[in-house]
């Protein structure tokens, strides 16, 4: 059985499972949909055409679903979509896509979102990662798996973050992250892989393979694609393929410091 404030404003059409939690002075949007389990606190507003999985907890004055900060918005009917088990903390802004992005913003599962964090529209996030306090990510970011971002650290649009990669608090990034690498810096630049993330999920050979490849396409001085097209070809290792291809496949380039060698 749901537990719904009377103090709550939820639009006729809104469908809300069982087993929700819904605080005083909340707003849900007619076109809302909320999976059992999901508790909404006091003072959180959901907008538009937003689906919100299950078991989510979702903190006081967060805002999902207001409409993009674009001036390409037309009113057009776009989405954003959240899966299951997120901690999204207070006064956290996730708008939806845009015509020109898919018209989809879409978070996956057992995310971290502390406070301040904003979502811009269009944004892809994956499961199991975690933005600090004030990380804000503008328009078509894209991040993979396990990936971290520091607080106060804000993300260029198009940029695309791999899995397992972390980007420093206070950093600004600009381009994109490889797969299990952290940047740090304004502008931010690699530093290395991110072993301590690693650490936690990967096998001590993967790792061994993943610090081989580091080398040769960071350190070694030759071109990074072209280094990139032969590891991908030679290697077992299915963590060098992924940040090989993810290398390959590159739009805004990756940060790192060319070695003179």
């Amino acid at each position: 059985m749901s537990l719904i404030s009377p103090h709550a404003i939820i639009e006729e059409g809104a469908i809300i499972a069982d087993d929700v939690e819904i605080g005083a002075f909340c707003f849900i949007s007619r076109k809302s949909k909320i999976g059992k389990g999901t508790k909404i606190a006091q003072g959180a507003c959901i907008y538009g055409n937003t689906t919100i999985g299950e078991y989510n907890t979702i903190f006081s004055h967060a805002v999902l679903g207001s409409i993009p900060q674009d001036l390409k918005y037309a009113g057009e009917e776009v989405e954003l979509i959240i899966g299951d088990h997120n901690t999204i903390r207070e006064f956290t802004l996730f708008n939806p896509g845009t015509a020109g992005g898919g018209g989809k913003t879409v978070v996956g599962n057992h995310n971290l979102f502390m406070g301040y964090v904003h979502l811009g529209h269009d944004v892809i996030i994956g499961d199991h990662c975690i933005l600090a306090n004030a990380a804000t990510l503008a328009g078509h970011v894209e991040m993979g798996n396990h990936a971290v971002i520091g607080g106060m650290t804000p993300v260029h649009q198009f940029v695309k973050i791999g899995d397992y990669a972390m980007v420093a608090g206070a950093s600004a990034l600009s381009q994109d992250v490889p797969p299990y690498c952290l940047v740090e810096g304004n502008r931010a630049v690699l530093r290395g892989l991110n072993l301590n993330g690693l650490r936690r999920h990967v096998a001590r050979e993967d790792i061994d393979a993943l610090r081989s490849a580091y080398r040769d396409l960071f350190e070694s001085g030759k071109p990074l694609q072209e280094v990139a097209a032969v590891l991908l070809e030679s290697t077992v290792s299915d963590y060098v393929k992924n940040m090989c291809t993810f290398i390959i496949n590159t739009k805004r380039g990756i940060p790192y410091e060319r070695s003179q060698a």
